[in-house]
This record gives structure tokens, C-alpha cells and sequence, in this order.
């Protein structure tokens, strides 16, 4: 993506709670490399914001007043194709998450990630050839085993599916999402887990007990 080889990236925030602005230009302000351009309180005022700012990324929100934020990046995707959307979210779940990748988001990031690496991981986002998912590390007593290395529930339902011998296709249709959302997960799971193939995905499981584990 161009923006990616930018010097600076110029970022339009939209955000319908001013001390989220607030919070993100403040923490943005830290890089050299990212240029906050404007911020937008309302979503109907986004569209017209990007033609006239002319950002490289529009950081957005899912849930704004008038016009929801999936919505506005449909919008923005079509409207403004060279411009990256990325999601600042406080929804983590996977079916959030799943819903912007699918309408064109460049990453999706977590409102309770460390604010010191928004800016990097904005700009890891756009730059990707991939869609990025930044959520914050959990740790302490309520952390998740460590043995799932990191995966998120989708990501371990679809490992426990595998597990049982079900096609991408199959995976598909028993947690309602596409094929090709199981493939982009399976890849992240590939990649978190340092293997290769759905064999070796499922010998993950039943080695560390995930396959024995309920659906969720």
C-alpha cells in the first residue's frame, strides 16, 4: 500500500467520545513518523473529511451515532479505495473482528492495547499484505493457558474442528462464517503456532489437549 512508504502518515481519527480523541492524538503525538490530520465526532462527517484531508489511514471506530462504523468503512472502501481503514475498537470478539476484514479493514486494533505502539502498529497495519489483529497481551493469574500461545477463541475453535477432520468448508458452515475466514484464520494459527499444515495443527491439539476441549 503507498501509504506504507510515506514518511509521514497522516491519520484522520474518528471517534464519537472526545476523550478518546483526546487520548489518541495525545498518544499518536509520541511518533515522529504519524501525523494526526483531523478528527470527527460524527460518522456522516467521515466521508467528507477523507476528500478534504486526503489521509492515508482513517482510523475508525465501530460504534458511532447516525451511521455505524462497518457501515462508514463500506462507505470508504468504495469511495476512497487508496485510503487503509484500520478499527479502534473496544470490541474484541471475533465476530467484530471477522466483519471488518471481510468489508475491506487493513487491521483491527484493540482500544485496551499499550497506547505507546498505536502508532506502529498503525503503520504495520497499512503496511501488511495481510489483515493485522492487535489485541493486548493478557498476562497474570487470569491469563489464558499458555500452552494455546496466544490464540483467540476463533482461532481455537476452528484448531479444535481441524482436530476432528472438518474441511474448511464444513468449519465454515458450523461457525457461520466463509471459507475463506477459516483460511485467514488457519494461516494465523499457522503462523502463532510455528507449523505448517492442518496435520500438524491437529497433532497441536490433541498433543495439548485443545481437541478435547468444548466448542465455544
Amino acid at each position: 500500500m503507498t501509504a506504507a512508504s510515506l514518511t509521514t502518515l497522516r491519520v484522520l481519527v474518528a471517534d464519537d467520545h472526545r476523550l478518546m480523541l483526546a487520548a489518541v492524538r495525545r498518544a499518536l503525538a509520541r511518533s515522529e513518523d504519524v501525523e494526526v490530520v483531523g478528527e470527527i465526532d460524527e460518522a456522516m462527517k467521515i466521508v467528507p473529511a477523507v476528500g478534504e484531508l486526503q489521509p492515508d489511514v482513517v482510523l475508525l471506530d465501530i460504534r458511532m451515532p447516525q451511521l455505524d462504523g462497518l457501515t462508514c468503512l463500506e462507505r470508504l472502501r468504495r469511495l476512497h479505495p487508496d485510503v487503509a481503514v484500520v478499527i479502534l475498537s473496544t470490541f474484541a470478539a471475533d465476530d467484530h473482528v471477522d466483519a471488518a476484514r471481510e468489508r475491506g479493514a487493513a487491521g483491527y486494533i484493540v482500544k485496551t492495547v499499550n497506547p505507546l505502539k498505536l502508532a506502529s502498529m498503525i503503520r504495520e497495519a497499512v503496511s501488511s499484505p495481510e489483515f493485522l489483529v492487535f489485541r493486548p497481551e493478557v498476562v497474570g493469574a487470569d491469563a489464558p493457558d499458555a500452552d494455546a500461545h496466544g490464540l483467540s477463541e476463533r482461532e481455537l475453535a476452528i484448531v479444535r474442528a481441524v482436530a476432528r477432520g472438518l474441511t474448511n468448508k464444513e468449519i465454515g458452515r458450523e461457525l457461520f462464517v466463509s471459507e475463506q475466514t477459516v483460511k485467514f484464520h488457519l494461516r494465523n494459527v499457522y503462523r502463532k503456532l510455528g507449523i505448517g499444515s492442518r496435520t500438524e495443527a491437529a497433532r497441536w491439539a490433541i498433543t495439548h489437549g485443545i481437541a478435547l476441549a468444548s466448542r465455544t
